[in-house]
């Protein structure tokens, strides 16, 4: 580019001794020349279900965008979603070697997309992303990215993370990261609930004496009084301006366990002694992040912990489950609009010990983004909590309906443009936004 503008002054200051044009009109055209030169080109990676042939990597390049310590416009509401970077000979290369779709657009074309975004008459903002968030998930170690959702996606994305778990939360190495997950975990310290069904398998019988082994190098006696640190470790990062992502039980049981504090809710089997008399009577909901007025599931043979999930109450197959992106102002409010941007409003329903929120169990102050509204349920709910924010998700694995223990993974090359995937990497682009207080 720069050998094409030399050579361009070249000329002109040609033509000013073979064509006697005069220097002031030189100048003038110089000066004309200097300022288009100073505005790049753009490249858009579209985010509609036409102009994308792989939305999940899409993020991907957006990350990688970021890492280079360039800055990205998200489209919000434009073509699903898309992402506008500065045009370079490495993202072009980066963008065909993974294989997302991409326009390369004029300075013109950019101005004239932008200023439709501005317009008052439409639904749409441009949100600046400044930086790529350092991300971590909470997962015991020795995991295989396919056992999460959230590892699955991201390692499919190519975006980098790091594995942290209670030691890591315990010793508030939490302060290292700007996005935390939360993978499918208990926190309150009743192993998942998976008693009545695999207490006598081998997997169960190891992975309980790992997590009583683990408390107890860290200090504590019971698990549940292990996991209720972590739990609180995890709530102070969000306070502090942290932001959470969890999927599965490991929203319903968090919130559990914060509201549990102090309270023994756990049977012998779990923990070696009774739990306490009356303890539904002594939870207190002000505690929690999202959820209010739930009642406990007591006997240790029931697979739930709560009144909070619906999915023994569901009544729905699995070819009419859908549920619905809710539809927020771009404008006023653009955190939401960005958690539930995509290439569809209405997202394939899917399974998990945790599945759907009741929403008469959610706190008023708390977002729902998606719902089954066949089934009253929330799918999809986001909030804030102090400085910073917490997004839960219904469901296991977004192209996996019912999955269950040892099940295969998930082969996300068969899903490259999962409208359920796609909720998950919004949220992980999301603390890269310049923020803007909601208005909802």
């Amino acid at each position: 580019m720069m050998t094409k503008f030399l050579s361009k002054i070249k000329l002109c200051f040609n033509d000013v001794f073979t064509l006697k044009i005069p220097v002031r009109s030189v100048v003038v055209g110089l000066i004309f020349l200097f300022a288009t030169q100073s505005y790049a080109s753009y490249v858009l990676i579209p985010m509609d279900v036409e102009g994308q042939q792989n939305h999940l990597k899409a993020y991907g390049i957006t990350y990688w965008t970021l890492s280079k310590d360039l800055k990205v416009k998200w489209l919000l509401n434009y073509r699903g979603g898309s992402f506008l970077l500065p045009d370079t000979d490495a993202i072009r290369k980066e963008c065909t070697i993974r294989g997302v779709s991409y326009e390369v657009l004029s300075d013109t074309e950019t101005a004239g997309i932008l200023e439709e975004i501005s317009s008052p008459s439409q639904n749409m903002e441009a949100v600046v992303l400044e930086k790529a968030p350092k991300i971590a998930v909470y997962s015991p170690k020795g995991n295989q990215p396919w056992d999460d959702a959230v590892t699955m996606v991201l390692t499919f994305a190519e975006i980098p993370y790091e594995t942290i778990y209670d030691q890591e939360v315990l010793e508030d190495n939490l302060i290292l990261y700007d996005w935390l997950h939360l993978h499918h975990e208990d926190f309150t310290g009743q192993y998942g609930k998976f008693y009545a069904t695999y207490r006598a398998h081998p997997w169960y019988i190891k992975e309980k004496a790992a997590a009583e082994k683990l408390a107890k190098s860290l200090g504590y006696s019971k698990v549940s009084e292990e996991k209720l640190a972590v739990a609180l470790k995890i709530r102070d990062y969000v306070v502090g301006g942290g932001f959470m992502f969890a999927m599965c039980s490991a929203t319903d049981s968090f919130e559990i366990a914060l509201a549990a504090e102090g309270v023994d809710i756990c049977e012998p089997m779990f923990d070696g002694d009774p739990s306490e008399p009356g303890y539904q009577s002594k939870i207190n909901y002000s505690k929690t992040f999202a959820f209010k007025d739930f009642t406990l599931e007591r006997s240790p043979n029931v697979y739930e912990f709560s009144s909070i999930d619906m999915t023994r109450n569901r009544r729905i197959s699995k070819t009419t489950d859908y549920f619905t992106l809710m539809d927020f102002s771009a404008k006023w409010d653009p955190i939401p609009t960005m958690l539930c941007q995509n290439h569809t409003a209405l997202v394939k329903g899917f399974m998990g010990q945790t599945t759907a929120y009741n929403p008469n169990e959610i706190k008023s102050n708390v977002l729902i983004l998606g719902e089954n509204k066949t089934n009253n349920e929330a799918r999809y709910i986001h909030g804030i909590k102090g400085k910073g924010f917490f997004t839960f998700y219904g469901g296991h694995d977004p192209e996996d309906y019912t999955h269950r223990v040892g099940d295969p993974k998930t082969e996300l090359e068969l899903h490259p443009n999962s409208p359920g995937y796609r909720l998950i990497l919004n949220n992980v682009l999301f603390p890269a936004a310049k923020k803007k207080k909601q208005k909802t």
